[in-house]
């Protein structure tokens, strides 16, 4: 909805009522309001407008410093085990193979994961609008603990897959409303500091993951990379129960269930499950011309429309409003999100692959191997976090970073049997550093560009795309590299390798049988086997280089606006948007304090 959308207008959102704090210091008391309920176009009526009107001049609630930083630890602890858990599989699945005696699921141990955690983060963030941030997020935290269990005491490749999608539901609402949490609390020019701080956590989560992934293989039980996350999941409840103190609207529970967009949460979840199952079978486990893989291609591209028409029509609380869409700036911003997050996830679950065949590395060293990239993206992104709080200015750090992403994964492409590590190191830097400056820079873009009101929806967009993308980004490498390895099998027969190893290299499970090479005696099939492990993975970083150089360019199409330091304190609920009496702002208007600052500067 553009700024000149009359207010008759309004699409009736959750999540109304707030605390503002408006820069002429004029406050609207609800004295001011009419006695009489305020009539909407379908009929409904207001009957308090008290939750609606600004109740005092205060900016952000009066929180001392401890209450603040200790909900910033537990946010941090949410997003650890969220983080860490996309990541700490990447150097165990062997192991975990191996243990489970069952090589195939390799990419569905991580798949699952994610693409669990891509269907389920808008249906959270609606869930958070309707019953308040605390409550679903202690929900989303027990919720992940209870699956952890799940995937410790796994006895089967099947319950750990499960165990896994039920992880990745929780951890969708974790990323979620940890984003949401901060927006909540902190003007858009602050909160661009604290979500440094969530990238800062993220990005050392990701890091540290295939570390550990690694180390409890060797050293310990591959089930401890799920039993890690109970003490960590209980201090963050304990923290979130005693000092969140966000609104709680004591919504009760009949409203809220009618108040849920059921419709567009099943169609988004058959679009999800059914478009990536297409994709992994793709060439894999069926033809690409096969019926199996076709129909679910097709039926996944149905529900996207039957999922536009939902939240256009039918949905009264939309989970994704698609009036989002309509600036071009909002458009660029998530779709730099989504390539973004396809680069990124592909490089740190890949490349322990490509150590460990091509160079036979441990899990452990594929993990240590990767450090530089953890390290690089989080201090890059709390150098930017503080760039964006200090100078209100994102437009740079984008383009920055984008040049650096290209530049970075184009570097991948020469990576081959013989490439020394201190090669692999540096270009790990440098994609490092261009992956750190656009976790949070396309959000902060986003949110100077909406209203408050629609900030946590705006939030859970982003998320969600950025969650498809990286389950896309794993599940479309996973089928890149399998019929890379599967177009060599002639290869490997001519270096003359035994039928029973060439079926293990190019057959589904190649990924899974890395360890095998350890097996071969002789050195010219060995150099068939690395070299074809690394032109399958070379194939995946033109890919990730295309990617990031497309979202470069689209990055030229987000416009720089002013980050204000005024700030509205949403409270949840299922109020209405008042027509007419209460022209707040538009989904598609500028955020508090945020104004268009020219088409390429603030």
């Amino acid at each position: 909805m553009d700024a000149s959308t009359p207010p008759g207008d309004f699409q009736k959102e959750i999540g109304v009522s707030k605390e503002s704090e408006l820069k002429s210091g004029a406050i609207r008391t609800a004295q001011d309001a009419p006695s009489t309920p305020l009539p909407l176009q379908d009929g409904i009526e207001v009957q308090d407008l008290n939750h609606i009107l600004p109740i005092d001049g205060s900016s952000e609630k009066n929180r001392s410093n401890f209450r603040i930083w200790a909900i910033m630890i537990a946010l941090c602890l949410s997003l650890f085990i969220a983080a860490l858990d996309q990541t700490i599989v990447a150097t165990a699945i062997p192991t975990i193979s191996a243990d489970l005696h069952s090589a195939t699921g390799y990419t569905w141990i991580g798949g699952a994961y994610l693409l669990a955690n891509a269907a389920a983060s808008p249906i959270w963030a609606k869930l958070s609008d309707i019953w308040g941030r605390k409550l679903i997020l202690l929900v989303a935290v027990a919720w992940f603990a209870a699956s952890s269990i799940v995937c410790a005491k796994a006895s089967s490749m099947r319950m750990l897959i499960a165990g896994r999608a039920l992880q990745g539901t929780a951890g969708g609402g974790l990323t979620q409303l940890c984003n949401i949490t901060i927006s909540d609390v902190f003007s858009v020019r602050t909160r661009s500091l604290f979500l440094a701080f969530l990238e800062f956590v993220w990005a050392v989560a990701g890091g540290i993951g295939p570390i550990l992934g690694g180390v409890f293989s060797e050293l310990a039980n591959w089930r401890w990379c799920f039993w890690i996350n109970l003490p960590i999941s209980g201090i963050t409840f304990i923290l979130l129960f005693f000092f969140l103190d966000v609104h709680n609207p004591r919504t009760k529970v009949w409203d809220g269930l009618k108040a849920i967009d059921w419709f567009g949460s099943l169609t988004i979840i058959g679009l999800v499950l059914m478009l990536l199952l297409g994709l992994d079978f793709g060439g894999v486990v069926f033809p690409w011309s096969s019926p199996t893989v076709i129909c679910l291609i097709v039926f996944g591209a149905l529900m996207s429309v039957f999922f536009v028409f939902s939240e256009k029509r039918l949905a009264k609380y939309p989970l994704m409003p698609l009036a989002l869409f309509r600036h071009k700036s909002n458009t660029a911003a998530l779709v730099v999100t989504f390539l973004h997050g396809m680069v990124f996830i592909a490089c740190e679950y890949y490349l322990p692959l490509y150590f460990q065949s091509v160079h036979e590395s441990s899990p452990l060293h594929s993990g240590l191997l990767i450090i530089p990239i953890s390290i690089s993206e989080a201090v890059v992104g709390i150098i930017c976090g503080v760039l964006i709080h200090r100078t209100g200015r994102y437009q740079e750090i984008i383009w920055f970073g984008l040049i650096f992403l290209t530049v970075g994964n184009g570097l991948y492409i020469t990576f081959g049997v013989g490439t020394p590590i201190a090669h692999i190191i540096g270009f790990e830097l440098i994609q490092g550093i261009g992956a750190g400056c656009i976790f949070e820079a396309p959000l902060i873009a986003l949110h100077a560009k909406v209203a408050q009101d629609d900030t946590a929806t705006a939030t859970a967009t982003c998320g969600f795309i950025r969650n498809m993308a990286t389950a896309c980004s794993i599940v479309i490498g996973g089928a890149i590299f399998q019929n890379g390895m599967a177009s060599r099998r002639s290869d490997f027969r001519a270096a003359g390798l035994p039928a029973n190893l060439t079926e293990a290299f190019a057959g589904g499970d190649a990924a899974a049988n890395v360890w095998l090479i350890a097996d071969i005696q002789d050195q010219e099939q060995e150099l068939a086997v690395k070299g074809a492990y690394a032109d399958s993975l070379r194939t995946l970083w033109i890919l990730t280089t295309c990617l990031s150089g497309v979202a470069l360019v689209v990055s030229v199409f987000i416009k720089g606006w002013h980050l204000g330091t005024e700030h509205t304190e949403t409270r949840t609920g299922l109020k209405e948007k008042v027509k007419e009496a209460l022209p707040l702002p538009a989904l598609g208007t500028t955020n508090a304090g945020a104004r268009e600052a020219g088409n390429s500067s603030v």
